[in-house]
């Protein structure tokens, strides 16, 4: 009889097969923000959700909303290098406490 294979082995395929990988990705982009924004950015944003190949970030004040505009590029480009796949392909900037509380912006933390 066969040795079971471990699930690390088997996960992988198995999302791709669902059409789950790039959304498991997408949390990995949420969940690892402050590490590839740096600690500036990080302590006036908050990473808080993926849908579509989009990174929703909460933004403290329009200042912050205007200056992320002209980093998205960079930003979009360092989170997929550091994902190691091109999964985000925008980043949606908004100011905090604005988004839906009722699950329609996609499933945020």
């Amino acid at each position: 009889m066969a040795q079971p294979s471990p699930l690390a082995n088997i996960l992988p395929g198995l999302l791709r097969q669902l059409g789950l990988a790039e959304n498991v990705a997408g949390w990995r982009a949420v969940s690892e923000w402050p590490a590839v924004a740096g600690a500036r950015i990080a302590r006036h944003t908050r990473a808080v959700g993926f849908r579509d190949g989009t990174l929703h970030v909460e933004v403290e004040g329009s200042a912050w909303m205007h200056e992320l505009g002209f980093l998205r590029r960079e930003l979009v480009r360092n989170l997929n290098r550091h994902l190691g796949e091109d999964v985000v392909r925008d980043a949606r900037f908004t100011p905090a406490g604005t988004r839906p509380r009722d699950g329609s912006g996609g499933s945020l933390r």
